[in-house]
């Protein structure tokens, strides 16, 4: 009786637990600080050009007497009509400039996450070399490469490989520059890296025990890569793929310095647009129906990949 009284009396001398602190309302808001200045340089530099860009599609007038906001939507119905052999040629050639980089791209990655061993970074090294340079002097270079009496058409010339994209309408006789194939060349060399680094780091997160289990389960390799590598690397291939594709349809330098008035892109017209014509409303119409061609082209991909997964 006397231990209990006095281990009851040890418990009411003992003092009591800290109540737990809450946490200030200053504490809570240090998060919304930090993102403060990403949420206002994306408001200054992306919202509201975006805004300006769009009352200017719907403006009418002229640069001597000024432009003022109409409301005039047909702008858009006209620059599609206008120039949609553009629009369609920008989507051809982006995609398949996207298929020859993921061609080219996907056997490479494969061999830096699985064969590359200690020389992993020097190739990746090499993969992300021509960013060392500007875009300009790259595209620059193919014309070199390209050129008429160059080694590269000479060789392509003796295997009759011109014969077969001249018949295809990718080449014009036996040359190369100022042709389809030309521009095709020019932005799968350009955005090769976009294609190879998502797919590198999608296929080195892949687990090898996998691979090792489906050899025990006497899958061939063929099986393996069927089954376990390629849907395991999906997001990466996604990921390459918009990384590829979505500046590939925009851009204007390949097809301007490769190309010719016959292999204009979108991104031709909206630079020639806005710099020489000086038809800002037209401009503006045409890069908001190729962001939107682009967003609607992109969501139905996604979603039919079946991966949101992205890298």
């Amino acid at each position: 009786m006397t231990t209990v009284t006095k281990t009851a009396a040890e418990e009411l001398d003992a003092p009591a637990a800290p109540t737990p602190r809450r946490p200030r309302k200053r504490g809570r808001l240090v998060p919304y600080w930090l993102l403060l200045p990403g949420m206002l340089w994306l408001v200054v530099f992306f919202a509201l050009p975006m805004v300006y860009q769009a009352s200017t599609s719907v403006q009418t007038g002229s640069l001597e007497d000024g432009f003022r906001v109409t409301w005039h939507f047909a702008t858009y119905w006209h620059a599609l009509a206008d120039y949609w052999p553009q629009f369609l040629r920008s989507v051809l050639y982006a995609g398949a400039a996207t298929i020859l980089c993921l061609a080219l791209g996907y056997p490479l990655a494969y061999l830096i996450a699985f064969r590359a061993g200690r020389w992993r970074n020097v190739v990746l090294i090499l993969v992300i070399a021509p960013f060392f340079t500007s875009f300009l002097i790259r595209t620059l270079a193919w014309k070199t490469i390209l050129s008429d009496g160059g080694p590269v058409v000479g060789a392509l010339n003796a295997l009759h490989v011109l014969d077969v994209t001249s018949w295809l309408g990718m080449t014009d006789g036996h040359r190369v520059l100022a042709t389809p194939l030309a521009v095709i060349c020019g932005l799968t060399y350009n955005f090769l890296p976009f294609m190879i680094l998502p797919l590198y780091t999608s296929l080195e997160r892949i687990d090898g025990r996998l691979h090792e289990a489906a050899g025990d389960l006497y899958a061939t390799p063929a099986t393996t890569f069927r089954k376990v590598t390629f849907p395991l690397s999906m997001p990466g291939v996604v990921s390459g793929t918009l990384l590829t594709f979505i500046p590939a349809a925009g851009d204007y330098v390949n097809a301007d310095l490769l190309g010719s008035t016959d292999t204009r892109m979108v991104g031709n017209v909206i630079q020639t647009q806005f710099l020489r014509i000086l038809d800002y409303p037209t401009a503006a119409a045409l890069s908001f129906i190729l962001m939107a061609a682009i967003l609607i082209m992109v969501t139905v991909y996604i979603r039919r990949s079946g991966t949101e997964d992205l890298v």
